[in-house]
């Protein structure tokens, strides 16, 4: 096999000044259970957030994908991401992917719409203990442009990514959620980290300088996001991305939408850049869910702590 780059999705938890005291698999709240289509994580028997693993399409078999997480849960137990959503079907809960992907100048994927874009887990390891579960897993893009002599298809990158899941701390749950790559090939650049959420009529985009209105094109960057609304009758809640400092680009721009669409932390945009053979490109990046309103102040603090932690090995 032909050397693979690198790509790190990588995401540690907050940890507690206390050490943490192990617990079996039967003792922890917060698990993570083998499916037949990928892993669920769980804290007891509420149900976190799906890793889908195992290629999913629509009935007709368009617009297979795998490697993404769908559903996730608000801490109401309410679905608040999107699977082949009817205005966008090769939307995915949430995803990373980039339009161009290219092999000494030629396109070999267009992994945003799932074009010729296969994702094998070669390895996946699971962790529990008494505050946390995660997943670690080791991924290859494959592409049937891409092939060995045998007409097989040879693996370019090797994505690694550690999702580490923490119980509800009152009203928040943290997630963590990290060749050549190039989002879409216009003014636009999509690509790179993408949830795609649920969005309330009352939908309100908040970043580091204050409330964020979408516009066509992508935002000024900004180290975190807060997508806020009336997701049911128990009031408002919503999910706040933070970028972690070690993420290639940081800080990055924003494209954000308030219908109909997903909202992306854009890297690297319109111009493909190289991924490098001696280093990693790292995209690390943390999911918050809150229930009510996070001010800027407590996400600034949450940003603060998340900035301190060290890359995973």
């Amino acid at each position: 096999m032909t050397r693979t780059r690198r790509i790190v999705l990588a995401g540690v938890g907050l940890f507690a000044a206390t050490a943490l005291v192990a617990a079996t698999d039967e003792q922890a709240p917060m698990r993570v259970a083998k499916d037949p289509q990928g892993y669920w994580f769980t804290e007891g028997d509420t149900k976190v957030m799906f890793y889908q693993q195992e290629r999913k399409a629509m009935p007709d078999g368009t617009a297979a994908r795998s490697n993404y997480f769908h559903p996730l849960h608000d801490l109401d137990g309410r679905v608040i991401t999107e699977d082949f959503p009817a205005d966008h079907i090769h939307h995915r809960g949430i995803f990373t992917a980039w339009h161009q992907v290219l092999i000494a100048g030629k396109t070999v994927q267009d992994q945003w719409v799932n074009r010729d874009s296969f994702w094998t887990v070669q390895d996946a390891q699971t962790t529990a203990d008494a505050t946390s579960a995660s997943l670690r897993l080791r991924v290859f893009w494959e592409s049937p442009l891409f092939t060995d002599a045998k007409g097989g298809r040879r693996p370019f990158v090797e994505e690694t990514s550690v999702t580490r899941v923490h119980k509800a701390e009152g009203d928040i749950r943290r997630i963590v959620d990290g060749v050549a790559i190039g989002g879409s090939n216009d003014a636009k650049g999509y690509g790179g980290f993408s949830p795609r959420v649920v969005m309330p009529k009352d939908i309100v985009f908040t970043g580091e300088r204050g409330v964020v209105t979408p516009i066509e094109n992508a935002v000024e960057a900004s180290r975190w996001m807060d997508i806020a609304g009336s997701y049911g009758p128990s009031g408002k809640s919503g999910v706040t991305v933070l970028t972690h400092p070690s993420t290639t680009g940081f800080p990055q721009r924003w494209i954000l939408r308030a219908r109909n669409s997903m909202q992306n932390a854009v890297y690297p945009g319109q111009q493909p850049v190289a991924i490098p053979r001696d280093r990693p490109v790292i995209l690390r990046y943390r999911v918050v869910l809150h229930r009510g309103e996070m001010t800027s102040a407590r996400i600034g603090e949450l940003q603060a702590a998340y900035a301190k932690e060290r890359i995973p090995d």
